[in-house]
Formats: structure tokens, C-alpha cells, sequence
């Protein structure tokens, strides 16, 4: 059973240019998971109301999006997949990636997700995935992949502020995956860590509750 008003959840976690979201639109393709990501949300808003205007504002420097707007955008965007059955919190595992980004973060959107298992996509190479991120950047046309001052603001937000959410879960929830290799690889040692937690929850197995 869902926890009253949270989710089944796991969290895509990772560097910048780690593959979160290549991982997460794959696995989302998944009868079963549902994929939704923070960062793409922001990217969805109109960049002229108020909020798009205030997530700009900061994702284009390379830093946080305040904790209230973030929270408060994510959640409408879920409810509003909910409401349209896009997402279907009985019969999918929520998949997530560019939340929580700090601390105080995972705290507040702990009253809505009930995280299950956390993917770390590790990646020891910080050239390797800055030149995935100058590549996204001509692919997608993403303003904030764009300059490498911003990028390194970027990795520099992460080790300070997002690194150190890892610290907030228990480690039991945590399994490392190396995020160099090829996309199937990577989906490969992924899927092993997540499909049994779907297994379990949605096949009404027993599973050792979450731990924060």
C-alpha cells in the first residue's frame, strides 16, 4: 500500500552530466516506472511568467532554484500528471532526477515521496562529463549547458550543496553505479537496482521499510 499522500519513489542521483535524465527518459519508456525530472519541468515553463522569470533567474548562473519555488513547482507539475493519469501512484514507481538538491530539500519533499532506493550514478571523470554536458548543450539548445563558467559553477553547487543530501538517507538505501560506459551499460546495472523495488511494492512482497 502507498504511504497516505506519498509516493513510491526512486531517486536518479547524480553529478551534473552524470546521465540522469538519459537513464530516467529510458527507464519512464518502462511499463511500470514513471520518470519525471526536475530540471525539465523548470525547462517546460513559459520564460516569461513569474516563475519561469525566477527559475532562469538562477538556473542560468549555475545555481539553486530557492527551495519554496522548486518544491512548489515540482509538486504541481506532479499532482497535475496525476490528476490527468499520467502518473498512476498505484501501478507505478516514480522515478525522479534533479530533486532533491539539498538538504533542506529532502526534508520537505520527504511528506511526499516515499524513497525506496537511490541511484547514485557516480562518475570519477569530471572532464569526461563536462564534455557530455557541452554536447547536450548543442543538442538541446540548453542555455545553462552552454558556457563553461556555468558548468563549473554548476559542479561546484553539487560537491557543496547536493553532494551532501547522500548524507541525509540511509546507506542502505544507496548502490553506486559507474556512470562512464554506454548508455545500455549503465541502464543495465540500473535496472538491477530498481526493478526488484518494483517487484516488491507492486507484487506485494516483503520489502524492509525506508530508512531516512
Amino acid at each position: 500500500m502507498t504511504p497516505p499522500g506519498r509516493y513510491h519513489t526512486v531517486l536518479l542521483f547524480g553529478a551534473p552530466g552524470a546521465g540522469k535524465g538519459t537513464q530516467g527518459r529510458i527507464i519512464g519508456q518502462i511499463p511500470g516506472f514513471f520518470h519525471l525530472s526536475c530540471g525539465e519541468v523548470f525547462r517546460s515553463l513559459d520564460i516569461n511568467s513569474p516563475d519561469g522569470r525566477e527559475i532562469y533567474k538562477y538556473s542560468s548562473q549555475g545555481m539553486l532554484v530557492p527551495d519554496a519555488t522548486t518544491i512548489r513547482v515540482w509538486k504541481q507539475h506532479l499532482d497535475a500528471l496525476t490528476v490527468l493519469s499520467h502518473y498512476k501512484p498505484h501501478e507505478d514507481l516514480l522515478v525522479l532526477d534533479g530533486i532533491p538538491r539539498n538538504r533542506e530539500q529532502a526534508e520537505i519533499v520527504e511528506a511526499h515521496i516515499n524513497v525506496l532506493k537511490i541511484v547514485h550514478l557516480k562518475c570519477s571523470d569530471t572532464e569526461a562529463t563536462m564534455h557530455r554536458i557541452r554536447r547536450r548543450a548543442i543538442r538541446e539548445n540548453r542555455v545553462d549547458d552552454a558556457q563553461e563558467e556555468i558548468i563549473r559553477k554548476r559542479f561546484q553547487v553539487y560537491e557543496d550543496e547536493t553532494r551532501p543530501v547522500l548524507e541525509y538517507y540511509s546507506p542502505k538505501l544507496i548502490t553506486e553505479v559507474d556512470a562512464i560506459g554506454s548508455p545500455a551499460e549503465v541502464l543495465l546495472q540500473t535496472l538491477k537496482c530498481i526493478v526488484p523495488v518494483q517487484n516488491a511494492i507492486f507484487r506485494h512482497e516483503e520489502m524492509e521499510p525506508a530508512l531516512s
